[in-house]
């Protein structure tokens, strides 16, 4: 199981409040077997309205590996396929003022920490990635901060989720594979399971 503490990379301002999972992938791609290809379809309708002026269409954010969004990011319907194309784009982790609990909790499942900021802290984050694509952004999860430049702020986590992350115990399907001996040797003991 993989302990997550930092995550560093290049950064994607993504502004707005409200972002739902129908724009971070539409309907129309949810039909699909597995989640391959989720990542060339992410905010397939804004990218499209915008022409290319959409920041997961811009050169200088490609390759980026850090999200930084606005308030309430991920609301509406709980379609695990959001964080799936948003993480098959290439995004490890997202930096943002709040998130919609179903759409955390699928971004927990699978491996991608969501840090919250104030208002502040992520505005000036998103300013410095228009102002320098090229500028690292480190996300730690142990002193619970992101650095951007020279600057530093203040980011959160549930502290139960931010334990799992950096135990490496987030990934509960995982646990169930490693520990399936124990799981085993429990179930023999009780009496209503059937072997």
């Amino acid at each position: 199981m993989t302990q997550i503490e930092q995550i560093t990379g290049t950064g994607i301002p993504l502004v707005g409040n409200d972002i739902d999972t129908d724009r971070i992938i539409p309907a129309r791609f949810l039909k699909c077997v597995t989640f391959d290809g989720l990542g060339e379809q992410v905010f397939a309708d804004d990218r499209a309205a915008l022409e290319g002026r959409h920041p997961f269409d811009q050169p200088q954010y490609q390759g980026a590996t850090i999200l930084v969004v606005n308030r309430n990011f991920g609301c509406g319907s709980s379609r695990e396929h959001a964080p799936q194309a948003i993480a098959r784009w290439g995004i490890k982790a997202v930096l943002g003022e709040s998130f919609a609990e179903i759409f955390f909790g699928n971004c927990v499942a699978i491996g991608i920490p969501c840090l919250t900021a104030t208002f502040e802290v992520v505005s000036q984050v998103q300013a410095a990635l228009e102002a320098d694509p090229t500028a690292a952004v480190t996300l730690d999860l142990v002193t619970q901060t992101v650095t951007f430049g020279a600057e530093t702020g203040a980011v959160a986590m549930p502290e139960g989720v931010r334990q799992a992350f950096l135990a490496g115990t987030w990934d509960a399907c995982g646990q169930l594979v490693a520990n399936a001996e124990a799981i085993r040797a429990t179930a023999a003991t009780l009496p209503y399971v059937a072997w």
